[in-house]
């Protein structure tokens, strides 16, 4: 059986998209500033394709003779950035690049850990004073 072209069109914008859009584009390479910081930067990537055609009988279209073919395909990419993944000193955060969306609540659980950190390194300099 022969192959219709729409498989093809298909075929070569599926390729494109995919040499567009890999592992890379959502977790980014990683950044290290002048003062030892590393910068992950993590992505949203959104996409959407479509594809479509028609045979058509030629005026003079005999029979046992191939339809003519007309197609078109087009893919649409976004790439936003949701959040960087910082480290600095084996200490790692998640910093969103938007205000949470939540409630009072979710922002006080995303903050335990911060919270967390200080009253460790707060027990910690009252221990020395102790000492």
């Amino acid at each position: 059986m022969e192959k219709h072209p729409i498989g093809d069109l298909m075929e070569t914008t599926m390729k494109k998209i995919r040499e567009m859009v890999d592992v890379n584009t959502i977790v980014g390479a990683p950044i290290t500033t002048p003062d030892g910081i590393t910068l992950i930067p993590i992505s949203k990537v959104s996409f959407g394709f479509a594809a479509g055609g028609s045979d058509f009988q030629t005026k003079n279209h005999q029979p046992g003779q191939n339809n003519a073919f007309g197609g078109g395909s087009g893919a649409g990419v976004t790439i936003a950035p949701v959040a960087f993944i910082t480290v600095k000193d084996g200490v790692i955060k998640l910093m969103s690049v938007n205000p949470p969306a939540g409630t009072a609540i979710d922002r006080i659980v995303e903050l335990v850990p911060e919270v967390l950190d200080k009253v460790k390194e707060m027990m910690s300099g009252k221990k020395d004073d102790n000492e």
